[in-house]
């Protein structure tokens, strides 16, 4: 046996020798690298799906690779190896041809089995209508009449912007927490309803085996069963925008009578809101509450210090928006702005959280105007669509909408009288 025979067999025993141990190694990587089993009977299904169809490319990978290498040790030129001289063997395409077909067919009868039943969503218990926004989710219980928005924790918001010296290690799932999870049910089977309000995003959790496109103007339907509690995290896996990265999800899973307690809970809360709307608010606790709206929705552009990022977003700080009139700041974050990334906000923020918002950006990040926004104004304001009715009658009446704390500021305002 020549030199460079005894070389290639030594190098295929030890390509060998690692496959061979490769399987002990992938036994502590698997969670890391696998797919999950999840928990649910589809998530199973899929995985046991994964798997089978895995093993089959691995089996072809090594039935094709170990011909190509015993033939390039045995049928190579320094062996005197004669090439064959036929043209075609009709023999030969037959197997070629054949083989992958039964191989295909064999596995797409499972595979269509479970993508039929991942699309069953008959007698489903609950419905969950989910919307994706740039960039977060709203959640719509149907059946309770029970909505709310989940995004990126304000926390892990704050964490990644730009200069800031937040210690990362502090948080366990780093920009993979929302300030308000989604609440679901063990036991159930659950129907959701997927679209968006923008662009197209993806809502994709893998331990429920749930991905499914949202799409402006349609409704994508899946559903799950969840069979244990716990925590599921997810993300939007369509590209959505600058902030895609940022846009987590968050699944509880609970006891029904957890559930129930939260319903109640989530329902009490819209009560509560409803008279938070109507009540007179002073500035102060306008501009603590538009602190947190503002860290949670507007930080990251116009980033925490109101500054902007010059060439892409405008600073808060001194800008005439904010130092402006205050109805035209109102409708700026109502309505946004065209052909910027200035978002409109009337269906993502609560009459509360804009009349804060605006109020803490008025009084802070460098501005201090002194004006406050109430609550029920924006109210009229959506009632009117933001029509020139509402807004004129407001401003002929201040103090409906506006209230100035410092007697100087009212002097100078010109509601003294007030």
């Amino acid at each position: 046996m020549s030199c460079s025979t005894r070389s290639v067999i030594a190098r295929l025993a030890a390509l060998i020798a690692l496959l061979c141990v490769l399987p002990a190694a992938y036994a502590g990587y698997g969670d890391a690298l696998n797919m999950p089993v999840g928990v649910t009977e589809v998530s199973r299904e899929v995985y046991g799906l994964h798997m089978l169809i895995f093993k089959i490319c691995v089996v072809i990978g090594a039935v094709v690779f170990g011909v190509m290498i015993y033939s390039m040790i045995y049928h190579r030129k320094s062996r005197g190896a004669k090439p064959a001289t036929f043209h075609e063997s009709t023999t030969a395409e037959i197997v070629w041809t054949v083989t992958p077909f039964v191989i295909l067919l064999f596995m797409a009868w499972p595979a269509a089995k479970v993508l039929i039943k991942m699309e069953d969503f008959s007698d489903s218990e609950m419905t969950v209508k989910i919307t994706g926004f740039q960039w977060r989710w709203h959640y719509d219980y149907i059946e309770e009449g029970v909505d709310y928005f989940s995004q990126l924790h304000p926390q892990h918001n704050e964490a990644r912007q730009l200069g800031s010296d937040t210690d990362l290690a502090q948080f366990d799932n780093y920009i993979k927490e929302v300030d308000n999870p989604l609440i679901l049910p063990v036991g159930k089977k659950i129907r959701f309803l997927h679209t968006a309000a923008d662009v197209i995003h993806a809502w994709w959790v893998p331990d429920l085996a749930v991905k499914k496109d949202s799409i402006p103007g349609f409704i994508n339907e899946n559903w799950a069963l969840i069979e244990e509690p716990g925590i599921y995290r997810g993300k939007c896996a369509e590209l959505c925008g600058r902030d895609h990265g940022f846009m987590p999800i968050v699944v509880k899973a609970v006891p029904q009578e957890e559930y129930d307690a939260f319903i109640a809970e989530k329902k009490a809360a819209g009560q509560s809101a409803h008279n938070e709307t109507t009540r007179q608010w002073d500035r102060a606790e306008l501009v603590a509450r538009g602190e947190e709206v503002y860290n949670r929705n507007c930080m990251g552009c116009h980033q925490q210090n109101g500054q902007g990022i010059p060439g892409m977003f405008p600073p808060i700080a001194g800008s005439d928006v904010a130092t402006g009139d205050i109805v035209a700041h109102l409708k700026t974050v109502l309505n946004g702005v065209d052909g910027t990334a200035m978002q409109a906000y009337g269906t993502l923020l609560s009459d509360v959280e804009l009349a804060s918002v605006i109020t803490y950006q008025r009084n802070s990040l460098g501005n201090a105007i002194g004006d406050v926004m109430q609550p029920y104004f924006v109210g009229q304001v959506r009632d009117g669509t933001s029509d020139s009715a509402p807004i004129a009658s407001a401003q002929a009446d201040e103090i409906d909408f506006l209230k100035i704390d410092d007697a100087s500021t009212e002097s100078e305002a010109g509601v003294d009288k007030l």
